[in-house]
């Protein structure tokens, strides 16, 4: 697995763009995301890319979880704290060169209290440097889809952070999967070391806001004021993202409003579609003449109430043998009105070989014989 994210990692450092975030504009982005189909809903420039402070550390969170879901750690294994943790600037909650916490502390840490000095001891455990666990930051991003997210360091403090509104709501519906960090993410007040060390979530919506599920505000030179916020009601959940805000109470109000219109203004279905009112597609040179076709797995999509789909079936006239089970012999194309929502390819429900010469003798005996 960490070869692989070595490889990707490369490769998006050598297409990456140097000092982007220096190009980039100044003011707020945001996005709308669904979080089960992962649509773009709404936002205001969502690809543009800013810095993004401590949202870093939502990266730095779901590699820790990935590797408590893989069994790589224990939420109660004790972490021996690196000597790099201790005097972190920023935020910390002061641990000392040696000093052992859980990784549920730690993570507790990082998202309540925004410890820089958590993220950098969970860092070193679960890669031995901060280095090396940026770069896993890194290729992660990629693996994600995350073309335009560049991470410089595992705490948010370097301006070289950079990602877009839209990047960072796909990192948030990754975070989704992990349930065992909703606690952390809706907590307002919580303590370490006993009640000697005290936490106070910036995100101060974990007060209250209905149906929330969690995620991060935070604030920097760079990066201004920015939010992640999920919430869940009715059987929908959005995710709200806010970069680059001048103020810290509008970021709040501009989430809620975001989150309010995805509530009350989409729905998510799956398309009704069933490959049984299709045609057999037509096979030149095989022993059958024709094979059925069905569809790969159909996404969920998020509509605007009001909205249906309609869907449009796209095959040749015939195919050429062989052709194996599987193989896309055509797709269907879902549209709302005239925007294409998404593609599913058709694929051949069974194999048909090509026609040998035996076949075709075996097959005119037959009809003589009938």
């Amino acid at each position: 697995m960490k070869q692989l994210w070595w490889i990707a990692a490369i490769v998006m450092l050598l297409l990456y763009p140097a000092a982007v975030h220096a190009e980039s504009e100044t003011g707020c982005s945001t996005a709308l995301i669904e979080a089960r189909s992962g649509m773009l809903l709404d936002g205001t420039e969502p690809e543009r890319i800013l810095p993004v402070g401590s949202q870093t550390k939502l990266m730095t969170v779901y590699l820790a979880a990935d590797a408590v879901a893989s069994g790589r750690l224990a939420p109660e294994e004790a972490v021996t704290v690196s000597p790099s943790a201790e005097g972190a600037p920023g935020a910390t909650v002061w641990l000392l060169s040696g000093e052992q916490m859980t990784v549920s502390d730690l993570l507790k840490a990082v998202i309540i209290g925004n410890a820089n000095d958590a993220c950098i001891a969970l860092a070193c455990r679960i890669s031995g440097t901060e280095q090396q666990f940026v770069m896993e930051m890194n290729a992660a991003a990629f693996a994600l889809g995350m073309r335009h997210t560049r991470f410089a360091d595992c705490t948010g403090l370097s301006a070289e952070n950079v990602s877009t509104a839209h990047e960072l709501g796909i990192l948030c519906r990754a975070l989704l999967q992990y349930d065992f960090l909703q606690p952390y993410f809706t907590t307002w007040r919580d303590f370490l070391r006993g009640e000697e060390t005290e936490l106070v979530n910036e995100n101060r919506l974990t007060k209250g806001y209905e149906g929330l599920c969690g995620f991060k505000a935070g604030h920097g030179a760079d990066s201004g004021y920015t939010l992640t916020l999920a919430a869940a009601r009715e059987g929908l959940c959005m995710i709200a993202v806010i970069l680059g805000g001048d103020d810290a109470d509008a970021r709040f109000s501009n989430a809620k409003s975001l989150l309010h219109q995805g509530f009350t203004g989409y729905y998510v279905t799956t398309p009704d579609f069933s490959p049984e009112f299709m045609q057999p597609m037509k096979i030149r040179h095989g022993t059958a003449d024709a094979v059925l076709a069905e569809t790969g797995d159909l996404l969920s999509i998020a509509l605007p109430k009001g909205e249906r789909i309609s869907t449009v079936i796209v095959m040749p006239r015939w195919i050429e043998a062989p052709v194996k089970q599987g193989d896309p012999v055509g797709s269907a194309a879902f549209y709302c009105g005239d925007t294409l929502i998404s593609e599913t390819p058709l694929l051949a429900a069974e194999n048909v070989p090509r026609r040998r010469f035996g076949d075709t003798l075996r097959m005119l005996l037959g009809t003589l014989f009938r």
